[in-house]
């Protein structure tokens, strides 16, 4: 059942002043914690718990015996009553000052099968935030912990370091991104950075803070919309706060995502701690695992197989036949030159007797058949020097590649190693846990 749902006050007497004053006593208590002197006809409201449960209120702050009073309270609603009381106290400052028991009952039970309150997140916030102190974030704790999280839960991994999608190209492969693309070399790089921005994140949650201040709410610097408030609004009749928010592993993944209110997510990440070191532990895996001695990348287009002395030569002879096939392009022969020069001699061996013209002709015929074959000359030395340096060039990037590889290998050493101290880092934070006070 949800608490802060308010019940139906049909057949009582007028609670319409009741209702302003409750509304009137939760500003003064957000604002600066004090209490509004107390109207007779508000107190004297038989049958209905809110009545009783504002003097208990106005006597804990005062300091003085509030039995009376909270006893009929709880009498005609012991649940609401113990919220009330837990969370205007929270907002007034004096969270210090509830009994456990209220806490127990105000908060109820967790379960993973059944959605929260809004009753249950309001005390959830306040007991993380320090509102209740150490006795009450410990109470929220054990809550916590008897919710069931699988091992092998990827959602928390994502919740709390979300993967990017960019790929990642290490130092020594700055000159050859096309190698950073490669599965072999790309996982294990992107594991290691992910398992680093694991350890910042659960350093930045479990960072030791001092306790938030409860009657900071007014400025929104302690509790998120006011969430306490909204609560209590409702369950004096002021506001149709809904009942259920979300699931309980909902809250708790909500929790730990990037950005969220820090004591939240030291008391998620707790809950999470068996399933973020798993998934530490696949990320350790992954980052130590060695790159490959054979792998076979494209170079200038065409598939080379490297080795660690040197690129494959069947391999280095198949691209350099490719280069040399797609870099020479196909051209007629050079018969027309040879004819034009042929025809031009003639022309000219014969001219004179024909006419002077004649050999004139043949000069220009033989010219031209010249010019042909000195540009078709010139097309075949341009092809050659073009094959020479492609072949030049993929022979100097099969080199740096190996060498980029080489480099890369001992990087891949030093980053296993930082993986792993990492990895030790984070086994200590999360044994750690958060810190109550």
């Amino acid at each position: 059942m949800d608490l802060s749902k308010n019940p139906d006050v049909a057949g009582l007497a007028d609670t319409t002043e009741l209702h302003r004053y409750a509304e009137a006593l939760l500003v003064h208590l957000a604002a600066d914690g004090s209490t509004p002197s107390l109207p007779p006809d508000v107190a004297d409201m038989p049958g209905y718990w809110l009545a009783p449960a504002v003097q208990a209120l106005i006597l804990t702050l005062a300091g003085e015996d509030a039995m009376e009073p909270l006893s009929r309270a709880a009498g005609l609603d012991e649940g609401r009553t113990a919220l009330f009381l837990c969370l205007a106290l929270a907002v007034a400052g004096h969270g210090d000052r509830i009994h456990a028991s209220w806490l127990g009952t105000a908060f109820g039970d967790l379960s993973d099968d059944h959605p929260v309150t809004s009753g249950q997140r309001a005390v959830w916030l306040a007991a993380a935030r320090g509102a209740y102190g150490p006795v009450g974030k410990i109470f929220v704790l054990r809550k916590l912990d008897a919710v069931a999280v699988p091992a092998g839960d990827e959602r928390w991994l994502e919740a709390l370091v979300p993967d990017e999608p960019a790929p990642v190209v290490p130092q020594a492969l700055t000159g050859f991104p096309q190698l950073a693309e490669l599965p072999e070399i790309c996982a294990p790089v992107r594991a290691a950075g992910r398992l680093n921005r694991l350890r910042e994140r659960c350093a930045e949650i479990t960072a030791s803070r001092q306790p938030a201040t409860a009657s900071k709410i007014v400025s929104g610097s302690v509790w998120p919309d006011a969430e306490p408030l909204a609560v209590l609004r409702a369950l004096i009749g002021q506001d149709g706060h809904e009942g259920p928010l979300s699931s309980l592993r909902g809250h708790l993944l909500q929790d730990v995502q990037p950005g969220a209110e820090p004591h939240l997510a030291a008391l998620a990440l707790h809950v999470a701690a068996p399933a973020v070191k798993e998934a530490a532990e696949t990320l350790l895996r992954a980052a130590q695992e060695p790159p490959p001695d054979t792998m076979t990348v494209p170079v200038l287009g065409h598939p080379v197989i490297l080795r660690p002395e040197g690129p494959d030569r069947d391999s280095m002879h198949a691209a350099e036949h490719g280069i040399v096939t797609e870099s020479v392009p196909e051209r007629r022969g050079n018969w027309l030159g040879y004819v034009l020069i042929a025809v031009g001699v003639v022309l000219l061996g014969v001219g004179f007797a024909i006419s002077l013209a004649a050999p004139l002709a043949g000069v220009a015929v033989a010219l031209w058949g010249g010019f042909l074959l000195w540009r078709r000359r010139v097309q075949e030395q341009a092809d050659l020097d073009h094959v020479q340096a492609r072949l030049a060039e993929l022979h100097e990037t099969a080199e740096g590649a190996v060498w980029a590889l080489h480099e890369h290998a001992r990087e891949s050493m030093k980053r296993a190693d930082a993986a792993a101290e990492d990895f030790t880092e984070l086994t200590r934070l999360l044994r750690r846990g958060p810190r109550a006070a």
